[in-house]
């Protein structure tokens, strides 16, 4: 296996597949980057068991093709050591030894045999199909991976729940305190849904940042492939059911605040700083176009207090809020204006975005209160 490749583009490909490497690998072979030159494709696979990644490059006078197993932090380390330049690699398919050579010098690091490397899991041939926009993938996955849970016990909660419609798609994730739904128009015929695991959700999002064209996704009852232009992602889905989200989405909310998101997250922050710091409680006092924020931590005799401007409709409310939770969800907001909409203290808030123009998707997060001490 004989080869000369760009180093920057070389290691631009490791650094993207990399990222599926565990750090408590059971096997040693999965410290190892898989790689198999075919023509002029240098095709790169990473797996932690669960979740596989395949990426593929496009490489430069190849003399010989085969299969290797190279070190990953070796790979990497090397890699970021040089400018862009063309770098040759020449293994050798009996010791597995690594040269690498360029112009001004060479070095040699120790690789693998590639047999033992697991083989990527196989889609079921009752699979369902479906091409998703690269906007829908990355609206839907930026929007909720934040609220996804870690949670041992509820292991169905530690990921983004796609329920696919024939004209919509519903990307929810919750972790029982805060929930979030992204809904996007769809153009198709599929109806099913699956649990996609956290860790897959941030792999994927940070490749299809650099995507144009649709993803084409393929899924059963127990594994997902996402196929992109250089790159195919394959994972184990979360096996159970996810929770009834609709159920816990107040249905009539009488009480509807508007008010600049920034001005509200800049006033949360400061009064925070004198809440109790095993609560993060922060109370919310609603009426007249006012929103009142306090915050207090008796054992240190400390106390905030801010008021907001806002336009509101309904009956005067108070309310309290986690504040880490309130910053969280109102920084995952991208609109100027938000829209609060409450029903009683004791009863979820829904947070919504206002936009100037119709969209495409909707985003509704809802954030369970906090019980107030009178």
């Amino acid at each position: 296996m004989k080869f000369t490749v760009s180093s920057s583009a070389l290691l631009s490909l490791l650094a993207v597949t990399g990222k599926v490497i565990s750090n408590r690998n059971t096997l040693p072979i999965l410290d190892y980057f898989r790689m198999d030159l075919q023509g002029n494709t240098l095709k790169v696979t990473t797996s932690d068991l669960e979740t596989t990644m395949i990426s593929s490059i496009e490489v430069e006078s190849v003399e010989s093709e085969g299969t290797i197993a190279a070190p990953a932090k070796q790979m990497l380390d090397l890699l970021k050591e040089f400018p862009d330049m063309p770098l040759t690699f020449d293994v050798n398919d009996k010791t597995w030894e690594i040269s690498v050579s360029w112009k001004s010098g060479e070095l040699s690091i120790p690789g693998a045999s590639a047999v033992s490397y697991p083989v990527p899991p196989t889609i079921k041939e009752e699979n369902r199909e479906l091409m998703l926009g690269v906007d829908t993938l990355i609206g839907g996955i930026n929007k909720t991976i934040f609220a996804t849970a870690d949670d041992d016990f509820r292991p169905q909660m530690n990921g983004v729940f796609f329920n696919i419609e024939p004209e919509q798609l519903t990307f929810v994730a919750t972790d029982a305190h805060k929930l979030v739904k992204y809904a996007s128009n769809l153009t198709g015929e599929v109806n099913a849904s699956f649990i996609l695991p956290k860790k897959p959700a941030n792999l994927l999002k940070s490749i299809l940042l650099k995507e144009e064209e649709d993803v084409k996704v393929c899924f059963d009852q127990n594994n997902v492939r996402f196929e992109l232009k250089s790159h195919t992602l394959i994972c184990r889905l979360i096996e159970g059911s996810f929770p009834n989200y609709n159920a816990v989405i107040p249905a009539n909310n009488p009480n509807k605040v508007l008010v600049d998101r920034v001005e509200l997250v800049n006033g949360i922050k400061r009064v925070a700083i004198c809440s109790n710091p095993t609560t993060n409680l922060i109370r919310m006092d609603i009426s007249e176009n006012r929103i009142k924020l306090t915050a207090q931590d008796i054992d240190f005799s400390l106390s905030a207090n801010e008021t907001l401007s806002c336009s509101y409709e309904g009956s005067p409310i108070v309310i309290g809020f986690k504040s880490t939770f309130l910053v969280e969800i109102l920084s995952n907001i991208d609109t100027p204006t938000v829209q609060i909409e409450l029903a009683d203290s004791t009863r979820a808030g829904v947070f919504k975005p206002v936009y100037d123009d119709v969209q495409n998707s909707s985003t509704l997060m809802l954030l369970m209160p906090m019980m107030i001490n009178a």
